[in-house]
């Protein structure tokens, strides 16, 4: 460039813009919805059941959707972990894109990847010893089972789609005969040794027994893979009957999810992204349906059976491609917002669902007293505080938004 002159006025070269980053409303308002049922345990429904003088059917339905079902089944509380396990998936090959958007070499984005899996592992372990006398070494929580697996997803989202289908059927066939070729426990096994109540009756039968509650390929691998870890006891079950080897069929609901996410990420119009997301839901959800009907494997949310893989991945699949296209197609977005507060911020808010819920609660009940919990009657009591503690969760998380702080991993 020649120098100035009076008459020839320099040269302006604009600054390059920074890479726009590929952000999906269905991804992040379904995330928040997911977030919104964990903070919904607040709510008490349970408790209001017990004691609501009408309306019985509504409460005692919304009790059963609060909770976890005991073995076979599924009910909308028992959809939190497989939703954000898929979600994780999904959001990856924009997470690839905008990371080399931004020129990120491969080796780093690499390093993070691994990064990402051990910090995930610690801070499931971290927010389960919280209450504990030391380390607490379990890995059957939501973020532990993310983080073992990853790593693999990571690796296996630069490849084919072909490949990606293939790791799904391998983990599925493959985790389904490792279970039906461990013994399935016998007529004099000792129940009450591993957690499992006498009256308990919820045992599968027949065939179905070989994914019976700790009694189970999982249960028999945790026994000697948790021990190893310093114990104030030694480890003999665990009392809801997850398992750490569960990460094994998590990982195939991720791949699910990555299967959505490069379908959302795919140059085919809206609508027939939609159509062919639920289809591909609806086909998943039967086939796990019906593997739990005929009796080749229960739909066993708690041990991550393979045909819950397929049955919750189903219903992931068919409820991100609805998302997308009331949101992402149509631009439908007025009533997502408060949901996407929540989405767009989603480790915080699990982070804070664990450390500071009761906090929460306990300064209410300080700072207003407990007279205006019974504004509806002494019912509806832990319903009121319950959303109170939900919304105080809520503004701290829009006090987040709107100074754009968010954590990410």
């Amino acid at each position: 460039m020649t120098n100035p002159t009076p008459t020839q006025p320099a040269e302006v070269v604009p600054e390059p813009a920074k890479p726009a980053s590929i952000r999906l409303a269905s991804i992040d308002v379904y995330r928040g919805l997911v977030m919104f049922l964990l903070f919904g345990e607040a709510f008490h429904f349970c408790e209001v059941a017990r004691h609501a003088p009408s309306h019985q059917w509504l409460w005692e339905q919304l009790c059963y959707h609060q909770s976890h079902v005991e073995w076979t089944g599924c009910s909308l509380h028992d959809m939190i972990q497989p939703s954000f396990s898929f979600l994780v998936g999904a959001a990856l090959p924009f997470s690839l894109v905008n990371r080399r958007k931004k020129g990120q070499s491969n080796a780093r984005t690499v390093v993070h990847a691994l990064w990402r899996s051990f910090m995930l592992v610690f801070l499931g372990v971290f927010l389960r010893s919280r209450h504990a006398h030391q380390t607490y070494f379990t890995f059957e929580d939501t973020l532990s089972q993310i983080g073992l697996g990853y790593s693999f997803l990571f690796l296996l989202a630069h490849f084919s789609k072909k490949v990606q289908w293939s790791a799904l059927g391998v983990i599925v066939v493959g985790y389904w005969a490792a279970f039906a070729l461990y013994p399935a426990p016998g007529p004099n096994f000792d129940f009450a040794a591993v957690h499992v109540p006498a009256d308990w009756n919820h045992h599968p039968t027949g065939f179905a027994a070989h994914w019976d509650k700790n009694s189970n390929l999982a249960w028999a691998f945790d026994v000697w893979f948790l021990n190893l870890f310093p114990r104030e006891h030694p480890y003999t079950a665990n009392s809801g009957g997850y398992q750490t080897l569960s990460f094994i069929p998590t990982l195939g609901t991720m791949i699910l999810g990555l299967l959505a996410g490069g379908e959302l990420a795919s140059d085919r119009k809206g609508l027939a992204r939609f159509a062919r997301l639920l289809a591909a839901g609806v086909v998943l959800f039967a086939l796990g349906w019906g593997a739990g009907e005929l009796g080749v494997c229960p739909v066993v949310k708690r041990i991550w059976t393979p045909s819950w893989v397929l049955y919750s991945g189903g219903i992931c699949v068919a409820t991100l491609g609805v998302l997308h296209l009331v949101l992402d197609v149509w631009g439908v977005r007025f009533w997502a917002f408060p949901l996407r507060v929540i989405g767009m911020n989603s480790i915080a808010a699990y982070c804070m669902d664990g450390l500071i819920t009761g906090f929460i609660a306990d300064n209410l009940t300080i700072h207003l007293g407990s007279r205006i919990y019974g504004v509806f009657g002494a019912a509806y009591v832990p319903l009121v505080h319950g959303a109170l503690v939900v919304l105080v969760l809520w503004l701290i998380l829009f006090w987040m938004y709107r100074r754009k702080i968010f954590l990410r991993i």
